[in-house]
């Protein structure tokens, strides 16, 4: 390791930190303390997740699992569709493609969760670890809350299951809620992203991911919770459990809805992700190769690529790279936030494993900034998902502030890559 380069790093999670200052609507609103105390967690716990044995082995053994629940994914798989699973699983094909890989699995892991959440073991978990990480951070109840749901549930789900809470809190608090939002993961799809990119560095950006939002978001959006606001709104009237309406499973006359009924949908609704990523994915690459061929009419060496590897450099360098390694993933940050993060695992998954392609300080942070849903396409998402919940005032400052959002989840994975970089060469 180059001492240049580790000084160089942590320049840059400071000038990422200062940024979001720089931007922020409140400057002396903000809460230093609770900043503080967040981002010494952050740090302590990529040293540990990173650094020690018992910590990398820990975040191994939870991405072996989920590798472990796709490999068992596949025998359902293969019994429909034997010619497109390799024989190591049973089945005939030569090689498997990405829809077989990465996608079909969550025909399986999406039920499992779901079904988690209807017994209530994730929504308990939810709420327990969201206020433990309020009572440490001093961080407000809901936003604590919120930011441990997105990781488990995904953006739009989580606002979605947070209806009651979005439409009794203020308009600032509901805009720091979509600026969290673009910084999320769904904890169904985390086995599709390990089986392109290392699944230890996928697991370990989870968990930073939601602490770099809070962070991100109190310097963003500084508000000031009264202790008569800060409460999680209880959801649901008399017999019936918090966790059941929040999962969804709770009809209108209060009753359970029947497991199989309730699995049913589920099914069909992780049919329906593959069918959306699939789509966005052959979209957007066809869309992007079509601009390449345009630029190159003009200029030979014009291409998407370079003209975000161009614009994104200097972040890129800051992480503590050389000029070549940060031009390049200068381009795979550009091409993911106006694509998404599948686009780009397809493109590196056949060399991120190789040490002398990807060095460990560049695998490691490549593999955190890309592993989050911040894109422009999700910003439209979540407005979407405002629009459909709260009021006209409350979705009008959401909608003004789009480029907010977009730059928060920029600074969370920046946030994210630094701080593990810090620790991985």
């Amino acid at each position: 390791m180059q001492l240049s380069y580790l000084l160089v790093n942590i320049l840059g999670v400071a000038v990422y930190l200062g940024i979001a200052f720089l931007f922020s609507n409140n400057k002396k609103g903000i809460n230093w303390r609770s900043v503080g105390v967040v981002l010494v967690i952050n740090l302590v716990l990529a040293w540990i997740l990173t650094s020690f044995a018992w910590g990398r082995d820990a975040v191994k053994a939870a991405a072996d699992g989920f590798n472990w629940l796709v490999q068992v994914a596949y025998q359902g798989i293969n019994f429909a569709l034997p010619n497109w699973v390799t024989p190591q699983f049973g089945g005939t094909a030569k090689s498997m493609n990405f829809v077989t890989s990465a996608l079909l699995p969550i025909l399986m892991i999406v039920p499992l969760f779901d079904t988690l959440t209807y017994i209530g073991v994730l929504p308990w978990i939810i709420k327990w670890v969201g206020r433990g990480l309020s009572f440490i951070t001093g961080a407000p109840k809901f936003e604590s809350f919120f930011a441990v749901e997105m990781m488990f549930l995904g953006n739009t789900e989580a606002l979605a299951v947070s209806s009651l809470q979005l439409k009794q809190m203020s308009a600032k608090r509901n805009l720091t809620l979509a600026l969290m939002s673009m910084s999320c993961v769904t904890a169904s799809i985390i086995g599709a992203y390990t089986q392109m990119v290392p699944g230890q560095f996928v697991l370990t950006a989870v968990p930073l991911n939601v602490l770099n939002a809070l962070i991100i978001t109190s310097l963003l959006n500084p508000v000031k919770v009264t202790p008569e606001e800060d409460t999680v709104a209880k959801m649901g009237g008399s017999g019936t459990s918090e966790a059941a309406v929040e999962a969804g499973d709770v009809q209108a006359n209060g009753k359970r809805e029947p497991y199989f009924s309730f699995l049913g949908d589920s099914i069909l609704g992780a049919g329906r992700l593959i069918l959306i990523i699939a789509a966005n994915v052959i979209a957007f690459v066809a869309l992007a190769a079509l601009i390449d061929k345009i630029l190159a009419l003009f200029n030979p060496w014009l291409s998407l690529e370079h003209i975000l590897g161009i614009i994104m450099f200097p972040f890129a360098w800051l992480m503590g790279l050389d000029v070549s390694q940060a031009f390049q993933f200068a381009q795979f940050m550009g091409m993911k936030l106006v694509t998404n993060e599948f686009v780009v695992m397809g493109k590196i998954a056949g060399t991120i494993h190789n040490l002398s392609i990807f060095p460990a300080h560049y695998q490691a942070q490549l593999t955190v900034f890309i592993t989050s849903f911040a894109n422009f396409s999700t910003t439209g998402m979540i407005i979407g998902a405002f629009k459909g919940l709260v009021d006209k005032e409350k979705n009008d400052l959401i909608s003004k502030n789009v480029g907010t959002m977009l730059l928060s989840g920029i600074l969370v994975s920046l946030m994210s890559a630094g701080i593990v970089g810090l620790f991985v060469w």
